[in-house]
């Protein structure tokens, strides 16, 4: 969910750009998607196996035949069991794209991906897919999850931070314990909650910022929690009550969330990353930007 790794020695590796939305699987079905916020550029060495017959790469190991491995080049189609192994010079590449990460693993099949995909017979670890057929495909029918903030995280890598958009990043310990030890187990849309349902979220883009603000963040039950970073509430920084988006209120569990204050107590730093977040996303929510159709989104395997 933070960043992918590889290659010059990987096809397509001099494609990805800084604003491409990325789209990860791990061959069966679909882990998430966001935008790439960075890539940072090094060197080191890499291992390349190749044909000991053509000098090809495209060869692969079976797991059941001998021998092991086939060259599948049109024109060799060798067999064998041990390739020639280079060590190589290589440039590596890590793309960054925590900012706007949405978990949805399991929500499309690896069969559905590739077909998604402009090639769709591809191998590669990173290939071209048909961005608006695959938003299409995962904001409608089961398991709908809108995109939205993919749009609003493009904008702010376009305009270079210039706006926040919220990030929530689960799993960050020491920020949760002190939110818990700040407010108790307490979801501050919902009321008392298990601590093990309750989710450290940012009032303010983590990966834009680069640091854990005392008064930056907020303990909210898990489902809240993403519709708050997806701007499906808001909090009224006037009246600090919650504000529920019209399509959201077409569930009773969320309606009635809609014009009831905070269940804890805040700050005035607090009110400050609030009012940001409800300018973002009550001013955008309802015009959503296009997404890009130019550009590469690649779907990489891990």
């Amino acid at each position: 969910s933070t960043h992918y790794s590889w290659d010059d020695k990987v096809p397509n590796h001099g494609y990805v750009q800084v604003g491409d939305t990325i789209v990860l699987w791990d061959g069966d079905t679909l882990l998430g998607l966001s935008v790439i916020e960075d890539i940072a550029t090094g060197t080191g060495t890499k291992d390349c196996s190749s044909c000991p017959s053509c000098g090809k790469a495209d060869i692969a190991a079976r797991k059941t035949m001998t021998p092991k491995y086939r060259c599948w080049t049109a024109t060799c189609k060798a067999e064998f069991d041990i390739p020639t192994v280079e060590t190589v010079p290589v440039i590596t590449y890590r793309a960054r794209y925590e900012a706007g990460w949405i978990d949805l693993r399991g929500h499309v099949s690896g069969t559905e991906l590739r077909a998604l995909c402009e090639q769709t017979a591809s191998q590669n670890a990173l290939r071209r897919l048909r961005w608006d057929d695959f938003r299409t495909r995962v904001e409608t029918g089961k398991n709908a999850t809108p995109l939205d903030i993919v749009d609003r995280t493009r904008k702010v890598i376009a305009g270079g931070h210039t706006t926040r958009t919220v990030r929530a990043r689960n799993g960050q310990a020491a920020f949760r314990a002190t939110l818990l030890e700040d407010f108790g187990e307490v979801c501050a849309f919902t009321g008392p909650m298990p601590a093990v349902v309750l989710e450290a979220a940012h009032l303010y883009s983590y990966a834009a910022n680069g640091k854990h603000h005392t008064f930056g963040g907020l303990l909210l039950r898990r489902d809240v929690h993403r519709l708050f970073d997806l701007g499906r509430i808001a909090i009224d920084p006037a009246t600090l009550t919650l504000d529920v988006t019209a399509g959201t209120r077409a569930y009773p569990d969320y309606d009635k969330l809609h014009g009831q204050p905070l269940t804890v107590p805040i700050t005035k730093a607090h009110k400050k990353w609030i009012a940001e977040h409800w300018d973002m996303h009550r001013t955008e929510i309802e015009a959503v930007i296009p997404a890009q159709t130019t550009g590469v989104t690649p779907a990489l395997t891990t």
